[in-house]
């Protein structure tokens, strides 16, 4: 019997613990009552927090917990949803080569990035709406970030006022920014953020109009989609939401459009903390973002949120790392799932990986401690994955503890 076997058995689950409790009161004399002689074998129930093995695990359990117009929001992915597909299927691409000889618990994941101290190469990726999930909303990931020794990056525009999210935990923070036209309020906000502990500013630039089918069939079923328009809680120094135009119905946004480097170097001004930019696919947007003296880059498609077939970022990854040559941090985000995946990323030159949806799942299912446990999956899955490929420490993987075939 293996080892999560006998867990499993020596750890009672919630349909047992019931039963028991059933017992014991069916039994006692001043209760004149006699045990369900049915048994409960066959009926369905839902698995406790104990019980989760993957990630994959926490998915339904969030689904069930939420309607299916906010879970279908969380995801979606731009038109056919292509790009989510091979954001998943990169990673059968890549070949793990086990050397064994290694114990898990004797490996090493500590790491350091920009001058944070991390226990793991894990980060949460930025991803906003988080009351759509639990009541706790961001803070309650934050929490369970924390917990896990996993920094977090809150989204430029979260459930919660940012001094609130701040006010929940502890653990390293960092901050999205999302490019605002007006220097003004992209200054204002900028500021703001750094007033509430960022500890680096990560710039997003790939994020364009787009349509979801997903949410267009939800409409047509008699649902109620949920609009990327809508405006959440911590907006309140942006421009006013639209009233009429294409961006009301989630049409193409020309104030999505306009993205360029001079504006980049501009807000550069207002940050005093690192500033990292997100969204980069190629090697020569990565050598312009090293040049222009930007801190770091994230490897990221949006986790497929933006245009469809565009490549995932696993299969970009190691032509952008070979062209930053080690001058600045590369991170990488969408589709990660397993630690086996986050092996693989670390394995063509990641410095870290960030987990969007999967943290979401985490949060969804169980709430914070959810959250916290999804990432020990990880982060153990991560362990043992290096032991079977013969790696005591982040420094020994390098690409030959992997095989690629992509197409």
């Amino acid at each position: 019997m293996g080892p999560i076997e006998g867990a499993w058995i020596r750890s009672p689950s919630r349909r047992q613990a019931l039963v028991a409790l059933g017992a014991m009161l069916a039994g006692s004399p001043k209760v004149h009552a006699q045990l369900d002689p049915r048994s409960l074998k066959g009926h369905r129930r839902v698995p406790g927090l104990g019980e989760m093995m993957t990630a994959f695990d926490f998915e339904p359990i969030c689904f069930a917990n939420m309607p299916l117009r906010l879970y279908d929001y969380m995801a979606h992915g731009g038109d056919s949803e292509w790009s989510i597909r091979r954001n998943r299927q990169v990673f059968d691409w890549v070949d793990i080569v086990a050397r064994g000889g290694v114990s898990p618990e004797a490996v090493d994941t500590t790491t350091s990035i920009l001058g944070l101290e991390m226990d793991s190469p894990l980060m949460i990726a930025p991803s906003t709406r988080h009351h759509h999930l639990h009541p706790d909303a961001e803070a309650g990931t934050y929490r369970g970030a924390t917990a896990a020794h996993v920094p977090m990056i809150v989204a430029n525009g979260p459930s919660l006022p940012h001094e609130e999210i701040a006010s929940a935990a502890s653990g390293p923070r960092w901050i999205q920014f999302y490019p605002i036209p007006n220097l003004v309020l992209s200054r204002r906000r900028l500021e703001r953020f750094q007033a509430a502990g960022a500890q680096a500013i990560v710039v997003t630039v790939d994020q364009q109009a787009t349509r979801f089918e997903r949410d267009l069939h939800d409409r047509h079923l008699g649902g109620n989609p949920t609009s990327e328009s809508e405006r959440v809680a911590d907006d309140e120094d942006d421009e006013e939401a639209p009233t009429s135009g294409p961006e009301l119905y989630g049409l193409p946004v020309p104030g999505r459009l306009w993205y360029n480097w001079e504006y980049l170097d501009q807000i550069r001004a207002f940050v005093n903390v690192p500033m990292l930019i997100k969204g980069i696919l190629t090697a020569e947007d990565a050598r312009l973002c090293v040049d222009r003296g930007f801190d770091g880059v994230v490897v990221s498609n949006h986790g497929a949120r933006t245009l469809d077939y565009v490549p995932s970022t696993l299969e970009v990854l190691r032509e952008i790392v070979t062209e930053v040559d080690g001058a600045i941090p590369v991170l990488i985000d969408s589709g990660f799932r397993r630690g086996a995946d986050v092996f693989k990323a670390l394995a063509l030159g990641a410095d870290a990986v960030c987990l969007g949806r999967a943290a979401r799942w985490g949060l969804g299912a169980f709430g914070a401690r959810g959250v916290e446990r999804l990432l020990q999956i990880v982060q153990m899955e991560l362990r043992e994955a290096m032991a079977a490929a013969g790696c005591l420490s982040l420094a020994d993987i390098d690409a030959t503890a992997v095989r690629m075939d992509f197409p």
